[in-house]
């Protein structure tokens, strides 16, 4: 009997342990999904798997976390130029399911990568800094121009007259 008893002893000690290790555990998953940030680089279906991966230990841990939750976390997430995306989806009265929320930031990030080229097509124009360069030229040697002209204009110390000198 003393046998059975150590054991039953044993076994809630193990038990406690793995209650407060649990704690940790789901302190520590809360912090890693809530302090996730998507940078915009690598695929973001893979970040979406990650974040709902987290939350399947979550809710093994009985700490459930509904799906309207999790899009809100990838939500606030994603890098500040995709802000016109959070207006978009906050304004929906639809509520997306993560494979939804896939499909639109797809669409987005496309969309947004084609403004992208569109503006770097127009910023990279070399003709404005020609015509600067040209104007700044023309403005340097007009300059030079009437230095010169100052030049040959001098006058005379004694007499006050310009043409000749003393």
């Amino acid at each position: 009997m003393t046998e059975n008893k150590s054991a039953k002893k044993f076994l809630k000690e193990i038990e406690q342990y793995f209650a407060d290790n649990e704690k940790l555990e789901v302190s520590s998953l809360l912090a890693k999904l809530v302090s996730m940030k998507y940078k915009g680089k690598g695929n973001i279906r893979e970040y979406i798997i990650e974040i709902s991966h987290l939350a399947s230990k979550l809710k093994s841990l009985k700490m459930e976390l509904s799906e309207d939750l999790l899009v809100h976390l990838v939500l606030i997430s994603l890098p500040a130029h995709f802000g016109q995306f959070k207006v978009s989806y906050n304004t929906q009265k639809d509520k997306w399911s993560l494979n939804e929320f896939i499909s639109h930031y797809v669409q987005e990030k496309e969309r947004h990568q084609l403004d992208k080229i569109e503006s770097a097509h127009l910023a990279s124009t070399s003709q404005y800094k020609k015509k600067k360069r040209g104007k700044d030229i023309a403005v340097g040697s007009s300059q030079t121009k009437k230095q010169k002209k100052q030049a040959k204009e001098f006058t005379c110390y004694f007499s006050k007259k310009s043409g000749h000198m003393k």
